[in-house]
């Protein structure tokens, strides 16, 4: 199958495709159409949450700031996944995990696809992300490399996640996302609350329970928990829990024990 991953809300997504549907057979799945919009960060980190759990696909993610510009094409093999999408950093904290579920040892490989002028500077993923998905997806994952667009590289844009602060007072990271819920997830791992369910921590100074269920605390309360990201996050049982605790994307996030 081929997955389809923007920030392009709709119609454009349908484009993309009939581009496809033009070129293989290959079935399509949407991913999601509504990533914060050119937040390569966000879109990145959700990318991690949801393809993992796809069986060996091609996945086409544009999340594209630098659409029209000198940014190359990319083509990554991880496993048996291929992913095609702008070198802006969104693909590769995504592979490397799909890597890493295969026990490929030897990583990611990643190559530049070469196009030639697209009809729009302003549409790559119609014009040039959508045929190469399709494109990789006939030809078979394993052989990208015989592809004539494809030159081996190992000059990419990286992408890695900040990594938190633990010590035995507590944990120091920042928002790395909050979900439609309102749900402001850290890049602090849950694990570092142990035995700490059924207790208070210290959030910005103030006590909050720690609960394994948002429905542990009254509606309208606040909570720490670990949401099925494995992350830290700050929530409100019916609620939001970035107003209720003041924090945006970006903010860090002190929790004392």
């Amino acid at each position: 199958m081929i997955t389809l991953s923007s920030d392009f809300g709709s119609p454009y997504p349908a484009a993309m495709k009939g581009v496809i549907c033009g070129r293989s057979d290959a079935r399509i799945e949407d991913v999601a159409h509504d990533f914060p919009r050119q937040d390569v960060r966000a879109s990145a980190f959700w990318l991690t949450q949801t393809l993992p759990y796809f069986p060996p696909a091609v996945h086409c993610v544009v999340v594209d700031p630098g659409v029209g510009t000198g940014r190359d094409a990319l083509v990554v093999r991880a496993g048996e996944h291929a992913l095609v999408g702008p070198d802006n950093g969104v693909l590769l904290p995504v592979a490397r995990e799909l890597a890493a579920t295969a026990g490929d040892e030897g990583g990611v490989e990643a190559f530049t696809w070469a196009y030639d002028d697209p009809a729009s500077t302003t549409f790559h993923g119609r014009d040039v992300f959508a045929p190469a998905a399709a494109a990789v997806h006939d030809t078979g994952v394993e052989h990208v490399e015989e592809r004539p667009e494809t030159t081996p590289t190992e000059d990419w844009v990286d992408l890695r996640f900040p990594e938190p602060a633990v010590d035995a007072d507590g944990a120091t990271g920042e928002i790395l996302v909050v979900d439609g819920f309102g749900n402001a997830i850290t890049n602090v791992p849950g694990d570092v609350l142990g035995e700490r369910f059924g207790e208070t921590v210290a959030v910005g100074g103030d006590g909050v329970p720690v609960r394994r269920a948002y429905a542990a605390v009254d509606p309208g309360e606040r909570l720490v928990t670990v949401g099925s990201h494995g992350n830290v996050e700050l929530a409100v049982n019916r609620g939001r829990g970035d107003e209720a605790f003041g924090r945006s994307v970006g903010d860090d996030v002190l929790v004392e024990w």
